[in-house]
C-alpha cells in the first residue's frame, strides 16, 4: 500500500518543482464508443486519438501480446478499432499508440474491459497545480472510458459520496481547494449510467491523499560527491529535525519507479547505491512523514551526474588572444555542468593557475589576468575541478594561445609599415584581408598576419578580415570589426559626393557675398538718382535680395534628406468572405455566406454575385459581420461571389472572390504565393472557404498530390523547404471532406512558380515600434544599396503605395512611407520591393503592424516566478480570452516584439532561455487576430523580471504611522518591486508571530486592529516566494511600532525660530517630565520617526543641519521610559517650521463680496500660516501701504470712488521686522456697475493706445521720407504759389571739372529734368 500511497504526493511534487516543463512525450487518448448507450458491451468500438500530430499508422495492443494495427490512406488525428460484442476472448487490458517520425509513441493509459454486463473499471490519478502544502489546490481525475456517465468520488470512512459529476466527455475532474489536514484519506472513483443507477462499475484503484509541508524540510547530501563514474558507490544522507520518522528519497525523472523508503536511525536515513549506473543520473530530493502520513516540506534538489567522461570545456579569450602589454585579459571557461569547480592550466606548468569554486559556478565563468607581461604568454586550457576522487575522464575542446605584443600605432607615417593580425579561436584554412576603399585589394594569409605599407600615403583607410575553415571551404565567415588606418595629415576619405556638395556650398556663399558688395557699392556711389533710375535700382535690389534668399534656402537644403517621405492613403480595409454549413459531409445542402470587416466603423455589408448580378445588403452586427443565407445550392447559385463593407463616407475594396461551381461540389479554392527565390523557403497558401476540410496540393504533370494537410481551418499553407529549379512549374490546390468517400472541390486556378533573376531583398523596418495604438504615426523605411530604384509598399501582398526613383540624388536609394494616423483596419503584414526597368528585387522581410486597443488585455505570469537565477530558464505565460489568436511578447526598451507564437487555445508560453542580467526588465504581451488586419488587444499589465541571485530588499512601513494611540488600527505594509510574491511578517522575540500574505500586486498588507500592549514591538518582513528556488532572501528594515497616550505630553520648541532660510541650522527642543526617557521626533506625513535620542536629563535637542525646502512641515515629539520601551507619551503640541528666504504668501478675501453697495463697506481679510505677524494692505496706484493690522482685517469704504481697485496683502514676523512675505493674490473691488464700467475703461485704454501707436509710427515714416526726398526748388512761381517746379538733380559728378550744382541754370542741358508738380 505504501508505494501506491505516495503516487498522489509524488505527482503533485512533479508539477510543483517545475519538472513538468521537461520534455515529456504526450500520450494518445483511448476511449469507447457504442451505439447501445444502455448496454455498450453489445457493440464496442475503441477510438485512439493523437494529441499533437497527424499520423497514418495507429497500433492497438491487448495484454501486451496481441497487437492490431491499422494504416489509413491519409494522415489523420484519430482512428477507430471495431471490437463488436464483448466476449471472453475480447476482455483484457488495452492500450494504443501512434507512429511518429522515428518510431511508435508512448502508449495511452490502460483500458480494462471486463466481462459483459459490467462497465469498464475507471482509472484514477492526480493533477496538482501547486505543491501539496496546506492551502494549495489539487485536481483528482477519473476516466470512465464512456461518455455520458455519472462519476462519483468516494472517501474511505464516509457513508455519503464526497462529490459527483456528469461531464459531457469521458473524464471527470474533482477539485479539492484549499487543501487541509482533514482532506487526508483514501479516495475511490466509480461510475454508473444516468438511466440505470443500479449498474455500477468496479471501484478504481485507491489513492491516498497526503498533505505535505506540515514539518520543516530536511537536508540532502551526497558522499563522496554528486558527480561519479559508473560502478562507483554513492551514499545519500537525508537528515531532519524530528526523530522516528520514515524518510523517502525520490528521483524526479522517474517518480513512480525511483522512490526509496527507509525508517530513520534517530533523525536521519542513509540510502546507499553500491554500483552506480548512467540511468541513475538525475535530480534527487527527500522528505519524511509520520505514521499518519503527514509529510514535511521537500528538501532542496540535488543534481547527480553518473558519467564516464565529463562534457568538454571550451575556453574563450576576451577581448583578443593577441593582447597589448600591460592590459587585462579575461579567459572564459564554458561548460555544460553547473555547480562544478573550474581550473585554469598553462602548458609546461604544474598544477592549476587559478581555481573557481563550484558553489558560484554556473558553467560560464572567467579567469582574469591583469597587467599582462611576456611571462603570461603561452598556451592555456581549462578543465573541471573536483574535491573528491573519481575515475571520470576530463577533456577540453580547445586550447588558447595567448600572445602579448606591443602594438604599433594605428597612425603611421609615409613609408612606414603596420602589421594586421587576424585571430580566431579554432583551426582555420585561410585568412583574407579586405580594404574597403579598394575592391581588388584582398590579401591572403595562412597565419593571419598582413603587412601594410604606406607608400606615398596610399595605405590609409578601413580594413576587415574574414576566414574559411576546412570543413566548409566554400563558406566564408562574417567580416571582423573594421579598424581604420590614418596618416599624419589624412583625416578621412573624401568622396565625390561630399566634394561636389562642398563646391556647391562654396559657390553659393561667394555669390551671396558678391551681391551684397555690389548693392553696397551702388548705394554709396549714387546717393541721389532721378526718379526712373531710382525705380530701376530698387527693382534690381529686390531681385538681388530675392536671389540671396533663394541661395540661403539652397544652402540649408543641400544637405537634407535624400529620401522622399510618401504619405500612404490607406484604403478602406478589405473584408473577409467565407462559408459555413451545418452539414459537413454535404455542405451544399445548406450554405451560408459570411462577410466580416476589420473596421469597427462599418455600417452595412453588400454581397455581389458575378459583379452585378445578385445583390443583397445586411446591417453590421456587434461583431462587425453579416450573414447571407443561400440554403440548398441550385444552378441559380453558381457563380463568383464577393462582398463589400460600407462606412459613412467610403466603400471598401472587394473581398477575395468565392466561386461556387456546382450544386454538389465544394467551393473552388484560391491559391497564392510570394515571389519564389532560389534556395529559400516558399509557402503556398490555399484558401478553401469552409471549416473542417482537407487540403491537397497538386503539380502539373504528377498524378498524386505533392502535399496533403488535414482540417486546420479555412486555409492551409504548403511549404517548399528550399526552392530549386525542379520545384518550378504550375501548381493548383483542391479541398475535400474529411470522411470517406471524399467529396472534392474543383481545382483552383493554376499558379506558375518561376525562379527569375532578382535583386537582393531590401532592408525594411518601421522607425518606431510596429505595435501601435489607434491614431499613432507610423513610418516605413525601405532602402537598398542600389541607386535610382523605384519602391512599392505592400500590405498583405496587395500594393498600396509606390515611389519614383530619385535620379538627381547619388548614393543608395530609400523611400519612407508614412501613415499619418493609424486606424483599426490598418494593421497587417507589410513588405516592400524595389525595381528598375526590368528586374525586381526579392520581397523584403515582412513587418507585422499590430494595432492594439481592440480586445481586452491579457494577463502575463512568470513560471516558476519573476525572480530567476542567471543562466536559468523562465517561462512567461500570456493568457488571453479568445482562441486561435497570435501572441507577441514585448520587452520595455526594445524596438519590436522579441517573440511571436500562434495558439490554438487561449494562451501561449514564451521561453526565455538561459537568462542574463540583460534580460531583466518589464515585459508585457498582446494577442491579435491575423485574419482581420492584425487587430490586437490592449497590452497586458507590465511584469518585472529580475535576473539575480538575491531578492531585492523589501521595505516595511506603517499606515497611518508607526506611532499610534491605544485602540487605533494600523496597517503594516511590506512593499517591494517584485510582483506576484507572498510576504512573511516577523515580530522580534516571538517565533510564532508571523503572517503569510499571498499577493498578486507589489505590496503586502498586514492589518493590526485595536492596538494594545501586545502589539508593541519591532517588526520586519521578507519575501515568501510560491516556488522552490535557491535565490537568497533579504529581510526588510526594522520597524518599531509605538503606542502613545500613556505618559504626560512633552513640550516642543524651535531655535532660532519657526522660519529659517535654506542652509541654516535648526534645533528642536523636546522637554519631557520624566527622567531616563528616550525621545522621538516625528514629522507629519512621515510614517516613521525622524530621530531618536536618549539624553541624560529631561530634554532632548534634535539638531537639523543645513535645512532645505523639504524640511518644512509640522513637527511633534513623544518620549517613552527605558523600563517600558515603545510605550510612549501623548504627542506634544504641533510646531510648524518654514524653510524659505521669504515666508509663504498669505490669502486675501473680501466680505461680504467684492462689489461695493451704496453706503456699505467691504472687509478684506488677510490670513497667513504663521502666528505672531503683522499684516499690511496695499492698493494699486498708491506708493505707501494703505493700512496695518495684527488680526488681518481691513475695512474699505468707497467714498468718492477711491475704494475701487486691486488690493493685495503681505505680512512680516514681529521677531524679524525686516523680512516680508510674498504678496497675496490680488483681489479687485468694483462699484455697483463694476463689470460694465471696467469693460468701458479697458476699451478706452486699448483705443487710446492704438491711436498713439499709429500717430507715432506715421510721424517716424514722414520724417524718414522727408529726409530722403530731394530738395524742392521753386522756379518762376507766382505769388499764390500755384506754378512751382521740383527738380530732381542728377548724381553728384565728383571729379569732373567745370560742373556746379549751385543753381539750376548751371546744369548741363539734357541732364537735368524739370517736372511740373502742382503743390
Amino acid at each position: 500500500m505504501m508505494p501506491r500511497t505516495f503516487n498522489l504526493l509524488l505527482g503533485c511534487i512533479w508539477l510543483s518543482l517545475g519538472v513538468a516543463s521537461m520534455a515529456v512525450e504526450p500520450q494518445p487518448e483511448l476511449w469507447i464508443e457504442s451505439n447501445h448507450p444502455h448496454a455498450p458491451w453489445s457493440n464496442l468500438t475503441l477510438l485512439c486519438r493523437s494529441p499533437s500530430r497527424v499520423s497514418s499508422k495507429f497500433l492497438l495492443m491487448k495484454d501486451n501480446t496481441q497487437m492490431t494495427w491499422t494504416r489509413s490512406s491519409y494522415k489523420t488525428f484519430q482512428v477507430s478499432f471495431f471490437i463488436g460484442a464483448l466476449s471472453e476472448s475480447t476482455t483484457g487490458v488495452y492500450r494504443c499508440c501512434y507512429w511518429k517520425e522515428k518510431g511508435w509513441s508512448k502508449p495511452s493509459k490502460v483500458l480494462e474491459l471486463q466481462s459483459p454486463g459490467q462497465l469498464p473499471k475507471p482509472i484514477f490519478w492526480i493533477e496538482a497545480k501547486a505543491p501539496p502544502l496546506p492551502g494549495c489546490n489539487v485536481n483528482i481525475l477519473c476516466d470512465g472510458w464512456i461518455q455520458d456517465l455519472v462519476f462519483v468520488l468516494l472517501k474511505e470512512g464516509n457513508t455519503e459520496p464526497v462529490d459527483y459529476q456528469v461531464p459531457t466527455g469521458t473524464m471527470a475532474i474533482f477539485s479539492i481547494d484549499n487543501l487541509a489536514p482533514e482532506n487526508e484519506g483514501v479516495y475511490l472513483c466509480r461510475t454508473h449510467f444516468q438511466m440505470l443507477p443500479t449498474l455500477w462499475s468496479e471501484p478504481s484503484n485507491p489513492l491516498k491523499l497526503v498533505v505535505a509541508g506540515l514539518y520543516p524540510k530536511p537536508t540532502l547530501t551526497a558522499h563522496p560527491g554528486p558527480i561519479l563514474a559508473p560502478g562507483e558507490s554513492l551514499s545519500f544522507r537525508c537528515q531532519g529535525p524530528i526523530y522516528g520518522m520514515t524518510f523517502v528519497l525520490m528521483r524526479l525523472e522517474g517518480l513512480k519507479k525511483s522512490s526509496y523508503y527507509k525508517k530513520a536511525v534517530k533523525n536521519e536515513a542513509y540510502f546507499d547505491f553500491k554500483s552506480l549506473k548512467t540511468q541513475d543520473t538525475g535530480h534527487y530530493l527527500c522528505l519524511y512523514y509520520d505514521a499518519s502520513y503527514r509529510g514535511s516540506l521537500l528538501s532542496d534538489i540535488l543534481k547527480v551526474w553518473v558519467t564516464e567522461t565529463f562534457p568538454k570545456t571550451w575556453l574563450l579569450v576576451q577581448p583578443s588572444p593577441v593582447i597589448q602589454m600591460g592590459q587585462n585579459v579575461s579567459l572564459r571557461c564554458q561548460g555544460l555542468m553547473d555547480g562544478v569547480g573550474l581550473a585554469l592550466y598553462k602548458k609546461e606548468e604544474e598544477g592549476p593557475l587559478q581555481i573557481l569554486d563550484g558553489t558560484s559556478n554556473d558553467g560560464n565563468k572567467s579567469f582574469l589576468l591583469t597587467n599582462v607581461t611576456d611571462k603570461d604568454a603561452g598556451i592555456y586550457s581549462c578543465l573541471y575541478f573536483l574535491n573528491w576522487k573519481t575515475s571520470i575522464k576530463m577533456e577540453t575542446y580547445n586550447t588558447v594561445e595567448l600572445m602579448v605584443v606591443a602594438w604599433p600605432s594605428s597612425v603611421f607615417n609615409i613609408g612606414k609599415t603596420i602589421t594586421f593580425q587576424c585571430r580566431v579561436f579554432h583551426p582555420v584554412l585561410e585568412f583574407s584581408l579586405e580594404w574597403e576603399e579598394k575592391a581588388t585589394f584582398p590579401k591572403f594569409s595562412i597565419n593571419g598576419d598582413f603587412i601594410i605599407t604606406n607608400i606615398e600615403g596610399q595605405g590609409t583607410g578601413t580594413y576587415s578580415c574574414i576566414f574559411r575553415i576546412e570543413a566548409h571551404t566554400d563558406i566564408c565567415s562574417d567580416h571582423s570589426k573594421p579598424p581604420k588606418l590614418a596618416g599624419p595629415r589624412v583625416t578621412g576619405f573624401l568622396t565625390w559626393n561630399s566634394f561636389m556638395n562642398e563646391v556647391f556650398r562654396m559657390s553659393l556663399f561667394v555669390q551671396l557675398i558678391s551681391l551684397l558688395l555690389l548693392v553696397l557699392w551702388i548705394r554709396w556711389r549714387c546717393r541721389r538718382l532721378r526718379l526712373r533710375e531710382a525705380w530701376l535700382l530698387g527693382t534690381a535690389q529686390g531681385v538681388a535680395m530675392l536671389f540671396i534668399i533663394m541661395a540661403l534656402l539652397c544652402c540649408g537644403l543641400c544637405t537634407g534628406a535624400l529620401a522622399e517621405e510618401i504619405e500612404v492613403i490607406m484604403p478602406t480595409p478589405k473584408p473577409e468572405l467565407w462559408a459555413e454549413t451545418n452539414f459537413p459531409l454535404a455542405p451544399w445542402t445548406n450554405l451560408t455566406l459570411w462577410c466580416r470587416s476589420p473596421s469597427g466603423s462599418t455600417k452595412e455589408f453588400v454581397l455581389l454575385k458575378d459583379g452585378t448580378g445578385w445583390i443583397a445588403t445586411r446591417p453590421a452586427s456587434e461583431q462587425v459581420r453579416a450573414a447571407f443565407p443561400l440554403g440548398a445550392l441550385t444552378h441559380s447559385h453558381t457563380g463568383s461571389y464577393h462582398c463589400h463593407s460600407w462606412e459613412e463616407m467610403a466603400v471598401s475594396e472587394p473581398s477575395e472572390a468565392l466561386e461556387l461551381v456546382g450544386t454538389d461540389i465544394l467551393p473552388k479554392p484560391v491559391i497564392s504565393a510570394s515571389l519564389p527565390v532560389r534556395g529559400q523557403e516558399l509557402q503556398i497558401r490555399c484558401k478553401g472557404w469552409l471549416e473542417g476540410l482537407g487540403f491537397a496540393l497538386f503539380k502539373k504533370g504528377e498524378q498524386e498530390p505533392v502535399q496533403q494537410l488535414g482540417a486546420i481551418g479555412r486555409e492551409a499553407f504548403f511549404t517548399i523547404q528550399r526552392m530549386e529549379d525542379k520545384d518550378q512549374g504550375n501548381y493548383s490546390c483542391r479541398t475535400h471532406t474529411q470522411m470517406q468517400p471524399f467529396k472534392w472541390s474543383e481545382p483552383s486556378e493554376p499558379l506558375e512558380l518561376v525562379i527569375k533573376e532578382t535583386y537582393p531583398k531590401p532592408f525594411f523596418k518601421t522607425w518606431a515600434s510596429p505595435v501601435v495604438a489607434p491614431g499613432a504615426r507610423v513610418t516605413f523605411n525601405c532602402s537598398t544599396s542600389h541607386e535610382h530604384m523605384s519602391f512599392i509598399l505592400y500590405k498583405d501582398d496587395t500594393e498600396i503605395a509606390s515611389s519614383d526613383p530619385a535620379w538627381g540624388k547619388p548614393g543608395s536609394s530609400a523611400a519612407h512611407f508614412l501613415i499619418i494616423s493609424v486606424g483599426i483596419g490598418d494593421g497587417g503584414n507589410y513588405s516592400c520591393r524595389y525595381y528598375d526597368f526590368s528586374i525586381w528585387s526579392e520581397p523584403s522581410d515582412p513587418v507585422e503592424l499590430i494595432v492594439t486597443e481592440f480586445y481586452p488585455k491579457p494577463t502575463l505570469l512568470a513560471q516558476p516566478g519573476p525572480v530567476v537565477l542567471p543562466g536559468k530558464n523562465v517561462t512567461l505565460r500570456c493568457q488571453g480570452i479568445f482562441q486561435a489568436m497570435r501572441f507577441a511578447l514585448l520587452q520595455e526598451g526594445t524596438h519590436a516584439p522579441i517573440q511571436f507564437q500562434s495558439a490554438s487555445g487561449t494562451s501561449v508560453d514564451f521561453l526565455l532561455h538561459t537568462v542574463g542580467a540583460e534580460d531583466s526588465g518589464n515585459y508585457s504581451c498582446i494577442y491579435y487576430e491575423t485574419t482581420m488586419s492584425n487587430r490586437g488587444s490592449y497590452p497586458s499589465t507590465p511584469l518585472m523580471i529580475w535576473v539575480t541571485d538575491t531578492f531585492p530588499r523589501p521595505w516595511l512601513s506603517a499606515e497611518p504611522s508607526s506611532v499610534v494611540t491605544m485602540g487605533q488600527n494600523v496597517t503594516l505594509w511590506c512593499q517591494g518591486p517584485v510582483h506576484g510574491v507572498g510576504y512573511i511578517l516577523h515580530k522580534e522575540g516571538k517565533a510564532t508571530s508571523m503572517q503569510l500574505w499571498g499577493s498578486t500586486s507589489n505590496e503586502g498588507a498586514f492589518p493590526i486592529t485595536n492596538i494594545s500592549g501586545a502589539s508593541i514591538g519591532r517588526y520586519s518582513c521578507c519575501y515568501h516566494p510560491d516556488w522552490i528556488s535557491s535565490i537568497k532572501i533579504q529581510p526588510s528594515n526594522t520597524l518599531e511600532l509605538m503606542v502613545t497616550g500613556l505618559l504626560p505630553k512633552p513640550s516642543l520648541l524651535v531655535q532660532p525660530g519657526p522660519m529659517v532660510a535654506p542652509g541654516e541650522n535648526v534645533t528642536l527642543q523636546c522637554q519631557g517630565e520624566l527622567p531616563d526617557s528616550t525621545f522621538v521626533l516625528l514629522k507629519e506625513g512621515n510614517q516613521q520617526p525622524l530621530q531618536q535620542q536618549r539624553p541624560s536629563g529631561y530634554r532632548a535637542d534634535f539638531w537639523m543641519p543645513v535645512v532645505r525646502d523639504q524640511d518644512s512641515g509640522v513637527y511633534s515629539c513623544v518620549y517613552y521610559l527605558d523600563s517600558a520601551p515603545l510605550v510612549a507619551s501623548n504627542h506634544s503640541n504641533s510646531l510648524e517650521i518654514w524653510v524659505s528666504d521669504k515666508p509663504p504668501k498669505p490669502s486675501l478675501s473680501a466680505w461680504p463680496s467684492t462689489v461695493f453697495k451704496l453706503g456699505k463697506d467691504i472687509t478684506l481679510q488677510c490670513r497667513g500660516p504663521l502666528p505672531g505677524v503683522e499684516f499690511v494692505l496695499e492698493h494699486d496706484g498708491e506708493e505707501a501701504p494703505q493700512q496695518f493690522s495684527e488680526d488681518g482685517d481691513f475695512v474699505i469704504n468707497n467714498l468718492e470712488g477711491k475704494g475701487i481697485g486691486n488690493y493685495s496683502c503681505s505680512y512680516r514676523l514681529q521677531d524679524y521686522p525686516n523680512i516680508w512675505s510674498e504678496p497675496s493674490d490680488a483681489v479687485e473691488l468694483v462699484g455697483a456697475a463694476g463689470p460694465v464700467a471696467q469693460e468701458c475703461t479697458v476699451g478706452n485704454i486699448v483705443r487710446s493706445t492704438l491711436i498713439v501707436v499709429v500717430v507715432v509710427a506715421l510721424g517716424i515714416v514722414l520724417a524718414v521720407e522727408w529726409k530722403k526726398w530731394p530738395r524742392l526748388r521753386t522756379r518762376g512761381s507766382e505769388t499764390d504759389g500755384r506754378d512751382q517746379t521740383v527738380v530732381l538733380e542728377e548724381c553728384n559728378q565728383e571729379g569732373e571739372a567745370g560742373t556746379t550744382t549751385n543753381s539750376p541754370s548751371s546744369a548741363s542741358p539734357g541732364i537735368s529734368v524739370e517736372v511740373t508738380v502742382p503743390i
